[in-house]
């Protein structure tokens, strides 16, 4: 299984992140010790919604379009 998932910044809370992976229960230990230097000025985090995908290919393309202009209206519209 692959998952996106989005977090949102506890500190900053207009910051959100986007991202894929294949164990989410190890990445957001991760994104919270430091070790994305994209998340890392905006720890901690907390996770806010994720989805899983039966493999790689299709994960990253619905990742990709979170993160486009469009996704990120959707999310802003579903997940406010």
């Amino acid at each position: 299984m692959w998952y996106v998932y989005i977090l949102r910044s506890i500190g900053f809370p207009d910051q959100e992140y986007v991202g894929a992976t294949e164990n989410l229960k190890r990445r957001l230990p991760e994104h919270n010790a430091g070790k994305s230097t994209h998340t890392a000025k905006f720890k901690p985090w907390k996770l806010i919604w994720y989805c899983a995908f039966p493999d790689k290919h299709k994960a990253l393309a619905f990742e990709a379009y979170l993160k486009s202009h469009s996704g990120r209206a959707f999310t802003k519209k579903r997940l406010s």
